[in-house]
């Protein structure tokens, strides 16, 4: 479960922003997560509790915000929602795609006290 690793990179960036700014309990963590980043929200949630347990985030609430997979076509250059990082274009059949957005995932926003 590589969502574990991610959590515990995410609970670094957390802790280290605590040390650096200064707060004491982080009270509301918001993650956005791509359609196409390979991530299972239901293995962040459990990943976050095991990874959040004596920290400045135990007790946190996660809130998981999923971005929309989008690629543009090379042939045409029109951009459109996908669900997976290959296939062919809806408007002229390209099947040469670049995939724009969807596979990103970072830490939106902390509640802190």
């Amino acid at each position: 479960m590589h969502e574990m690793s991610l959590m515990a990179g995410m609970m670094e960036i957390i802790q280290d922003e605590a040390r650096d700014q200064g707060f004491a309990r982080v009270t509301k963590v918001v993650l956005e997560i791509g359609q196409l980043a390979g991530v299972e929200p239901e293995a962040m949630r459990f990943a976050f509790d095991v990874c959040t347990e004596g920290s400045v985030a135990e007790g946190a609430d996660l809130e998981i915000e999923a971005t929309e997979g989008l690629a543009r076509c090379v042939s045409c250059a029109r951009t459109f929602p996908v669900r997976a990082c290959y296939g062919t274009c809806p408007f002229c059949a390209g099947a040469d795609l670049r995939i724009v957005s969807g596979r990103e995932m970072r830490l939106k926003f902390l509640d802190v006290e």
